[in-house]
């Protein structure tokens, strides 16, 4: 079974003002639907814009594994934890809340800056907080998050390109960029497809195209 979602069809959010401007894949802060809570443990993608100086100041979390992709620019993290980093496109951050971390994320950059975060629900509650980073990920290394039984790949294709996506239980499919065929939906930058009961299915790129796509357990 696959369930498109469309990037239009994306909650609004952030402060404008302030320069942050946010679109919530699923139900999230004032924007309660309780048909749209998670997707197996993916319970936030957040397409998140930042004008240059904008950010978001120190805030907790906890029990949350949250995976940021960054699209264009440039972030800065800081955390609690003392971990310190510029996030560039290509790198696969992840920080593991576990029972408790605080948090800043800001462009300091010259330039617009554009991530996708994606917070997944633990298998299990509490632990100590962790901070890991990949440099520039090849399309062929998944990055696997044990503690939400979840693996994440990244995939890049020239116009034309196809991709096996993986046999799963259920599968979470993010186009970043460009444009994809999936199963006989087009999708493009900002789309996704929520997928179940995923075998033998095949992604062909229409234009130049990035996708993330989430493996999970349940």
């Amino acid at each position: 079974m696959i369930d498109v979602r469309r990037a239009a069809e994306r909650y609004p959010g952030g402060d404008p003002a302030a320069g942050i401007e946010t679109r919530h894949a699923f139900s999230f802060g004032p924007h309660y639907d309780p048909d749209n809570l998670r997707f197996g443990p993916l319970i936030a993608c957040n397409e998140e814009r930042l004008a240059p100086g904008a950010g978001f100041d120190e805030h907790p979390h906890s029990h949350t594994e949250i995976v940021t992709w960054v699209i264009e620019g440039e972030l800065t993290h800081r955390d609690s934890a003392g971990h310190g980093r510029t996030v560039r496109a290509g790198d696969v951050q992840h920080l593991s809340a576990a029972a408790g971390v605080r948090h800043v994320e800001r462009n300091d950059g010259e330039g617009p800056l554009a991530f996708l975060q994606m917070w997944l629900a633990p298998l299990e509650p509490g632990g100590e907080p962790s901070y890991d980073i990949v440099p520039g990920i090849a399309d062929a290394t998944p990055y696997a998050v044990p503690a939400a039984g979840a693996m994440l790949h990244v995939r890049r294709l020239g116009a034309g390109e196809r991709t096996a996506v993986p046999d799963a239980a259920s599968l979470y499919v993010h186009v970043v960029r460009g444009a994809v065929r999936l199963e006989g939906a087009e999708l493009g930058a900002g789309d996704a497809a929520r997928i179940t009961g995923a075998q033998d299915l095949a992604a062909v790129a229409v234009t130049p195209a990035e996708l993330l796509v989430w493996e999970l357990s349940g």
